[in-house]
């Protein structure tokens, strides 16, 4: 019998999951994530003079990236060692704790609303939607990346893959499914149901450039929170069997310096009416 999701949970799982894996994430992840930056800035319209919020902000690298465009920017995210992590790189930003899903801010508050690869770790993700709606400004625009299917996203596809040959289920708090908006037609109807105006979905080309086969299963293991739970909680010899399997994977791709793992990523925007 499938479990069903667990919200609440959920978010408990992942506030405190992010608050140890924010060092992690950052060394391992942030090459890959900041390149959807720019064209997420650019899908929200963030300009100069924006008054821009940035969701789900992490190590703040979006943030930092829209006051370099001199927008006035909120960054806010749930999860404590996150926002620490942000505001020690750029203290002359507002980083706050908050939940994107309840936020704390008025309605019609900003120009701009941006989450980069947030939404798959929420458990309400459309309560997320109508309140990036409810803060925008009318005629303001919103912009949200997820990645794209596991067949696409190499690096998933390696781990679930190996996980599915020599692992076991393990119990977790169940979310939602992490590649729910990976469709497009489905992230278009989100942004559509929330109230969004002529949402517009594309794709945006990443490679995911490692320095050797085996940190692709240190990236997973350690920088991540989902799954790093399902890799975590599998018995030792599955965890070899699986890190061994995730190497061997990487090796495919590797190049004169590492490896090169296509990361596509998928961009939602709208605008509100």
């Amino acid at each position: 019998m499938t479990a069903l999701p667990d919200p609440e949970a959920f978010r408990s799982f992942e506030q405190i999951g992010w608050g140890t894996a924010a060092d992690a994430y950052a060394a391992h992840w942030g090459a890959l994530t900041q390149q959807a930056v720019e064209p997420l800035l650019d899908a929200a319209g963030v300009t100069n003079g924006t008054r821009a919020l940035d969701l789900a902000t992490g190590p703040g690298w979006i943030a930092m990236a829209a006051a370099r465009r001199g927008a006035q920017v909120t960054g806010v995210d749930l999860a404590p060692g996150m926002v620490a992590r942000a505001s020690q790189h750029a203290p002359e930003i507002e980083f706050r704790q908050g939940d994107a899903q309840d936020l704390p801010f008025e309605a019609e508050s900003f120009d701009a609303v941006v989450m980069g690869f947030g939404l798959l770790h929420l458990g309400h993700p459309e309560r997320a939607l109508a309140e990036a709606f409810r803060v925008l400004r009318p005629g303001g625009r919103a912009a949200f990346t997820v990645w794209a299917p596991a067949e696409d996203a190499v690096a998933f596809r390696i781990v679930l893959a190996a996980v599915e040959a020599h692992g076991a289920p393990v119990a977790l708090p169940v979310g939602p499914p992490f590649f729910r908006f990976s469709d497009h037609a489905e992230l278009s109807r989100a942004l559509t149901e929330a109230g969004f105006a002529s949402p517009t979905v594309t794709r945006i080309p990443q490679t995911w450039r490692l320095p050797a086969p085996e940190a692709l299963y240190e990236a997973m293991h350690d920088g991540t929170v989902r799954t790093a739970g399902l890799l975590r909680g599998q018995a030792p010899t599955a965890q070899d069997a699986i890190r061994e399997a995730v190497t061997t994977g990487a090796r495919a791709y590797a190049t004169a310096d590492g490896v090169a793992l296509p990361m596509p990523a998928v961009l939602g925007s709208g605008t509100k009416p």
